[in-house]
């Protein structure tokens, strides 16, 4: 008899409703990774503010599979102008996720539908 636990599902998805956080939660500029529980697995993403705006991607590298930050919360290059992929250094503009640099070119991010509702990001 096997005592490990079984391998919980890896979600590419979240349904929509679902309030994440007040959006001055995240600082202007920077990003915050999200990690939903439900009933069919385990959801990744991360959510990046540009003004009154926020972007969400699936925290998957279309490169590797792997997640993009080996740092919590480190999504961006240090000037905050791109998403950057920490183990392979690919490169994604925050607008629509884009792979503009390194071993994903021609990809892109797996967008994650999110939008401010009453000051409070909410997925799509």
């Amino acid at each position: 008899m096997n005592d490990a636990e079984p391998e919980v599902a890896r979600l590419s998805s979240t349904p929509a409703g679902v309030t994440l956080c007040p959006l001055d939660a995240i600082a202007d500029g920077k990003a915050r990774n999200f990690v939903l529980q439900m009933r069919a697995g385990r959801f990744h993403g991360f959510v990046v503010r540009k003004g009154d705006a926020v972007h969400g991607y699936v925290d998957r590298c279309p490169h590797a599979g792997l997640p993009l930050a080996q740092v919590l919360d480190d999504y961006l290059t240090p000037d905050g102008g791109l998403i950057a992929c920490s183990w392979h250094g690919a490169l994604f503009r925050i607008e629509g996720g884009a792979c503009v640099g390194g071993p994903c070119a021609g990809q892109a991010l797996t967008a994650w539908p999110i939008h401010v509702r009453d000051g409070a990001i909410v997925t799509a």
